[in-house]
């Protein structure tokens, strides 16, 4: 799967938008998410990972220039991911 966005865009205003991706799947997931978002990477401004040992769960925050339907959108898309449990904006 890959997260595709049409560059312009006529509607609507891109403006920096943040959320945050968590996963249980460990390392594996976090790359896996990594992956997905480097698809986007010239709309992707800032990732934060945030990942520890032994702890159920991991956390990506990342600021994505798009606008409020491209936002949907994303995270739709990620949360159509296996290795995402949510996605929430920031």
């Amino acid at each position: 799967m890959s997260i595709t966005f049409d560059i312009p865009t006529a509607t609507g205003t891109r403006m920096l938008r943040k959320h945050t991706i968590v996963t249980t799947g460990g390392m594996a997931a976090v790359l896996e998410i990594a992956a997905e978002l480097r698809d986007c990477s010239a709309l992707v401004k800032e990732l934060t990972i945030d990942v520890h040992e032994g702890v159920g769960c991991s956390e990506l925050t990342c600021a994505v220039t798009m606008t409020a339907e491209e936002a949907a959108e994303f995270a739709t898309q990620l949360r159509a991911l296996p290795a995402v449990s949510s996605v929430d904006p920031y």
